[in-house]
């Protein structure tokens, strides 16, 4: 009977032990193997005690992750990457109507522009509106100046505006910054000129005009007015209100954060936004882009212009040569549009948390580690943001304990994190940032390496009296340029920016080229605002 009564309490175990379990995430089958290959005992812990290890060293889940995560890039790794991205741009400079779009932007700033601008930052959450004067790198002081500045938030009362009273709402912004900021008085035969950095699609017809797409995001504004040029919408918003404006230059994020910066330091030819998104603007010869891809442009267009400034898209190249984890295909199998911006997956800010929160998931159902229990807000995709990520990291303490407060507070659950849990996260977290910066990193390197080949053909192809020639031959004998950049993960996250230049100045030591060359990062401030002023000036 005993014998009986024994095997009837270890059962009873062995279902306790299993619906635990299954809470947990684990399979019965699982379960099942563990308790017959190492039989539990139930102690009657409470729901906050931790359980016993799921079974795999901790050790050997992070040593898996850094090998999956950064394992590719290390000796040649990451030059053979950037080789191959490479040619993934030469081939979209081609063949892709997506991907490397040619703006209207063929001039560079001198740095000698001089003026007041009106300057607009149109995006999904906020209206910004500037008036900026520009005076020279030589001046006293700063080579420009926001004489008045606002900002205006767009919430969903805002996004539901059909239409034009969309675009009067912004027109009444607009004569608010201009009547409290503005010394000068304007007419319809002297408009105020205005610069706007959309971030929302449009088709573009010239510098200054566009067809008004779809704009999504909740935004009403496109409704009856699609196919309509967005100049003049935002001239005929104005006109009501008195304003007197034209719009001269239209640019996107990446094309002004180049703009902004080449008005202060000549030798720039890049502009990197990291934020959200990523995406990259390359100031390349005209003949390297297929010519369909430039449209109607008049002839005295192509005349002007020997170099014009790209927007990539950086986000969409990198299919089929991305060193994917099975962490990457767990996302993107997740995605509603999978494979559409390969690269963005795995750089920027809207996915690193969930690179993250997926891997962090495995570690827990694979190590024990958080008690192995799940914090509940991380069953939902994309919970773990982040901004989360880059706050562990900056925890540098032994304890980690501001780190392990932070996650807590944001993703409770009912085992408290400890130190170790909060470092296996901040380890994972810096091997999925690194990977970042080593892949933004070959991909500006990939795109030097084309601009360099591409001048070297342009000037090859040239008469030997032609203008275009003047203009090509210091753009291969610069020693240095700079990347103009932008965004929250390149600003902000901790160490980024640092192993992004260090990812930078290995490729360009290891893979065979001039030494004396560099790359160098540099911040560029308010872009959005000062490069669709300066987009103005170019233009004067």
């Amino acid at each position: 009977m005993r014998p009986l009564i024994s095997a009837m309490i270890a059962l009873r175990d062995v279902l306790v032990a299993t619906i635990k379990s299954l809470l947990r995430g684990k399979s019965l089958l699982q379960t099942m193997l563990a308790f017959w290959i190492s039989p539990p005992t139930v102690t009657g812990q409470d729901a906050k005690s931790p359980r016993k290890s799921a079974g795999r060293p901790v050790a050997d889940f992070l040593k898996e992750a850094e090998t999956l995560l950064l394992g590719p890039i290390d000796g040649d790794g990451l030059g053979d990457f950037s080789a191959k991205l490479k040619a993934q741009f030469r081939r979209g400079l081609w063949s892709n109507p997506a991907c490397m779009l040619p703006s209207y932007n063929h001039q560079l700033p001198t740095g000698h522009e001089r003026g007041q601008f009106l300057a607009l930052d149109v995006g999904g959450s906020t209206l910004r509106v500037a008036l900026v004067e520009l005076r020279g790198r030589g001046a006293k002081g700063s080579a420009s100046n926001i004489v008045r500045f606002d900002s205006f938030k767009i919430d969903n009362q805002v996004r539901a505006l059909v239409g034009v009273a969309f675009f009067d709402w912004m027109a009444a912004r607009i004569l608010q910054t201009v009547a409290e900021g503005s010394k000068q008085g304007h007419s319809p035969e002297d408009p105020l000129l205005m610069g706007l950095a959309w971030s929302f699609p449009i088709n573009q017809t010239s510098s200054k005009g566009g067809e008004l797409c779809g704009m999504g995001k909740g935004f009403l504004a496109a409704e009856g007015l699609l196919g309509q040029d967005l100049g003049d919408i935002i001239k005929l918003a104005c006109h009501k209100k008195g304003l007197h404006i034209e719009l001269s230059a239209i640019v996107n994020d990446s094309t002004a954060a180049l703009l902004s910066e080449a008005y202060l330091t000549s030798s720039t030819r890049f502009g990197l936004i990291l934020g959200t998104g990523v995406n990259i603007a390359v100031h390349f010869p005209v003949a390297t882009i297929d010519q369909p891809k430039y449209g109607d442009r008049p002839d005295a267009w192509h005349e002007k212009a020997s170099h014009v400034i790209v927007n990539t898209e950086l986000g969409m190249f990198g299919k089929g040569i991305l060193p994917l984890t099975k962490w990457d295909h767990l996302l993107n199998k997740g995605h509603t549009r999978p494979d559409f911006q390969p690269i963005e997956h795995l750089v920027s800010g809207f996915y690193l948390g969930e690179v993250c929160r997926i891997a962090l998931l495995d570690a827990i159902d694979s190590t024990g580690i958080f008690g192995g229990v799940v914090p509940p807000s991380l069953l939902s995709s994309y919970s773990l943001d982040t901004e989360t990520l880059s706050m562990i990291e900056a925890d540098t303490t032994p304890s980690f304990e501001a780190g392990r407060q932070i996650f807590a507070s944001r993703h409770p659950s009912p085992v408290e994190p400890g130190t170790a849990d909060i470092a296996v996260l901040r380890t994972l977290c810096s091997y999925i940032s690194r990977r970042s910066a080593s892949i933004v990193a070959a991909s500006l390197f990939a795109l030097w390496e084309l601009k360099v080949e591409t001048e070297t053909e342009f000037l090859e192809s040239l008469p030997a009296n032609s203008p275009f020639a003047e203009e090509t031959e210091p753009e291969l004998k610069s020693a240095r340029t700079t990347v103009a950049f932008n965004g929250s993960v390149i600003e902000f996250y901790p160490g980024y920016q640092a192993n992004l230049q260090q990812y930078i100045d290995s490729l360009i030591s290891t893979t065979g080229g001039d030494a004396s060359r560099s790359m160098e990062m540099v911040a560029a401030k308010e872009s959005s605002l000062l490069g669709a002023a300066v987009a103005l000036a170019c233009l004067e």
